[in-house]
């Protein structure tokens, strides 16, 4: 008669363990698409502002293409975070 009541018990035991687990999965699945979203942002200002300081060493044009190219990939970046953030509320 006893082991019916242990086997519950365990049973218990193994279903909070699963929940507890989905839940750690959902919040750093979170976490990796915040800092999806802030490295895209980042990433394609650096690359505007290199680009525009490369052909501002070219044409010696010193500040206007740094300027220029830190603005559109700003732009572009937060083009892509909302892009990409459009995308993940489709998926949820």
């Amino acid at each position: 008669m006893k082991m019916p009541e242990d086997f519950k018990t365990r049973l218990k035991i193994a279903k909070s363990k699963i929940q507890k687990h989905s839940i750690d999965d959902k919040r750093g699945s979170f976490m990796g698409n915040a800092f999806k979203l802030g490295t895209e942002l980042v990433a394609a200002v650096v690359v505007g502002t290199i680009i525009g300081f490369i052909l501002d060493s070219w044409f010696d044009t010193k500040p206007w293409f740094i300027v220029i190219f830190f603005f559109l990939g700003a732009a572009a970046g937060m083009l892509n975070v909302i892009r990409a953030a459009k995308r993940m509320q489709k998926e949820d």
